[in-house]
């Protein structure tokens, strides 16, 4: 039993270099003068300094992270009443409100983002020098996985609660806020770190939905490697080292303080 444990982890601990390990080059290189992965280069710091000194990054990533977090807030209310609307439903509506929640999940991005480009630019005419059909497009990818969040919170919920609450004479908007959303609390701020997450991940949807002069850090990645300035293809090292760095205190905080809540759990359950 114990060889077979040790092979198992013999594997994950494989299969998680290989999967990290791109990562870690990557970082490494970020401290170092190298002009490209491969070649040596002594200990520095220009690439970070570049990253935070150059005008043209700094905009592009202040940018990003502002219009991944608008976003996310519409995300994240749109999901959140969408996924309270089909649980309240009759049970044919909620099979296939969930079914059509799931297209945007499992549809290509490249057809999202062209599919949106088609409906607001060419068939409404909404100009693409306005940021309506990039927040539109990222919000049509983002709201169904908010949903897959905050939906089965919802199936975790005992519904008498809700029906007590009406019986006391709570209007339903009152039991919506004091029952029913600090119950789905937890699925909503999963739902709204998945949509951050999205949003900056996004390239496909942006590419045919963004104005031409604003550049996420997707697409701004993409141009960068097929054009010649070292400087800056090598400050993105530094940048993608920073968003792993983020990334991982998050998830770490997340995992302890999930496993804080299921302990104090499990003591009021002894009690």
């Amino acid at each position: 039993m114990k060889k077979k444990q040790g092979i198992f982890i013999l594997i994950l601990v494989l299969a998680l270099l290989l999967i990290y390990a791109p990562i870690l080059i990557l970082a490494v290189y970020s401290f170092t003068d190298a002009t490209a992965i491969g070649f040596s280069g002594s200990f520095s710091l220009n690439n970070y300094i570049t990253l935070f000194t150059t005008p043209e990054l700094s905009e592009m990533i202040w940018g990003t992270v502002l219009l991944a977090l608008v976003v996310a807030v519409i995300s994240t209310v749109l999901g959140t009443i969408g996924a309270i609307g089909v649980f309240y439903s009759r049970r044919g509506s909620q099979k296939l409100l969930s079914a059509v929640n799931q297209i945007p999940v499992v549809n290509a991005d490249v057809v999202t983002g062209f599919s949106v480009c088609i409906l607001l630019v060419v068939v409404f005419g909404i100009s693409k020098d306005t940021f309506f059909p990039l927040v539109a497009g990222q919000v049509t990818l983002c709201a169904p996985f908010v949903f897959l969040s905050v939906y089965p919170r919802l199936g975790q919920m005992d519904p008498s609660i809700y029906e007590a609450a009406l019986d006391l004479g709570a209007s339903p908007a009152v039991a919506l806020r004091r029952i029913v959303l600090p119950h789905v609390m937890p699925g909503v701020l999963s739902g709204f770190a998945m949509a951050v997450t999205l949003s900056l991940d996004d390239y496909f949807v942006a590419t045919y939905t963004k104005p031409a002069t604003f550049d996420t850090i997707s697409t701004y990645v993409v141009n960068a490697t097929r054009g010649s300035q070292t400087e800056v293809k090598t400050a993105l090292w530094a940048l993608s080292t920073i968003i792993f760095l983020i990334v991982l205190i998050i998830a770490l905080f997340g995992n302890r303080s999930g496993g804080r809540r299921r302990e104090a759990g499990g003591r009021k359950a002894e009690v």
